[in-house]
């Protein structure tokens, strides 16, 4: 059975704008207003799923979604990282950013590696495709890394893939198929009519 899986990236915060691991800050004005502008491109699904930072939650009521929330849609796992700037860590811990940036399986920061989180939303995706699931169609809101390990675990390509990924707010990524083949559709702009 064929799945189609859409995935939308959260609106614009504080802390996108200012680079911050897991900054979880609300929404901010533009944000939100962006959002709501967004919900009538929102395509239909017959499932509707959230990740668990108030960002995903927020941008999920903006677009007129009753989205239940799914733990395994949970943003990266940077632990002692978490809401500290990029820049700032870089400084004061040039090594293990190395690291982190050039191991997969690295976790400095003491929370998921690379590796785990492609591995997690793996699972995640693949339980949608499998012959026994529901099938159908599944739209979430969630995190941008959440995006890119989909893509990366969906294509089958290397962990370092992640890097080279953008994924813009409020931008729609597809993936159809089933687990172990998937087809990807990247980063629409929320602004265009859905292609139902």
């Amino acid at each position: 059975m064929t799945v189609r899986v859409m995935l939308i990236s959260p609106a614009m915060n504080a802390a996108l704008r200012e680079a911050r691991f897991d900054g979880d800050s609300p929404l901010d004005r533009s944000g939100r207003e962006r959002a709501r502008a967004a919900a009538g491109a929102v395509p239909t699904a017959g499932l509707t799923l959230s990740g668990t930072s108030g960002r995903c939650r927020e941008t999920a009521v903006a677009l007129g979604l009753a989205a239940r929330t799914e733990l395994a849609l949970a943003g990266w796992d940077l632990a002692g990282w978490a809401g500290r700037r990029l820049d700032e860590v870089a400084a004061a811990e040039p090594a293990e950013v190395a690291a982190w940036l050039g191991d997969s399986s690295a976790a400095p920061h003491g929370g998921e590696s690379l590796r785990d989180l492609v591995e997690r939303v793996g699972a995640w995706l693949d339980s949608l495709g499998r012959p026994d699931a529901s099938g159908g169609r599944v739209l979430a809101v969630t995190e941008a890394a959440v995006v890119r390990a989909a893509v990366v675990h969906g294509l089958r390509l290397p962990a370092e893939a992640f890097w080279r990924l953008d994924v813009a707010p409020l931008t729609l990524t597809e993936l159809s198929g089933r687990s172990g083949r998937w087809n990807v559709g990247l980063g629409r702009p929320l602004t265009a009519p859905p292609a139902d």
